[in-house]
């Protein structure tokens, strides 16, 4: 299911905490490791002047899946492999998400399309869930 908000990732300082709302839309993560602080967030509540890239497109897999499902993730990125689409990608407890360039979102689709995959916008009705 492709979420029609614009995602960014933020990079912080190793330990920084994040001073600005990150944690409103359909998808946001904070990832700590010794080198950085990084935040996935909506894009309209990126901070100016905040070291950035983005804007993506987030494309839950539907779930739940089961978690010893083998191959799922590799499936769904083979396609965009071989579109030449650069993504981001991340496991939750429940399922899997991609964020591509908002860019390249209806190439993605198209790949998928092609590869048999089915992709939907989060409300099959237009309005908003």
């Amino acid at each position: 299911m492709e979420h029609p908000e614009d995602l960014s990732i933020v990079r912080l300082p190793a330990g920084e905490e994040p001073g600005f709302d990150w944690t409103a839309g359909p998808f946001a993560s904070l990832t700590r490791t010794p080198d950085e602080t990084s935040i996935v967030c909506l894009t309209a509540n990126v901070p100016p002047g905040a070291r950035t890239e983005g804007p993506f497109r987030l494309v839950e897999v539907a779930g739940p899946l089961a978690f010893g499902a083998v191959g799922v993730f590799a499936e769904v990125l083979e396609p965009l492999v071989h579109a030449d689409i650069s993504v981001l990608g991340f496991s939750t407890f429940d399922t899997d998400w991609v964020l591509v360039p908002t860019e390249q979102a209806r190439d993605a689709a198209a790949a998928w399309r092609r590869a048999g995959l089915v992709i939907t916008p989060t409300s099959l009705t237009g309005g908003t869930t």
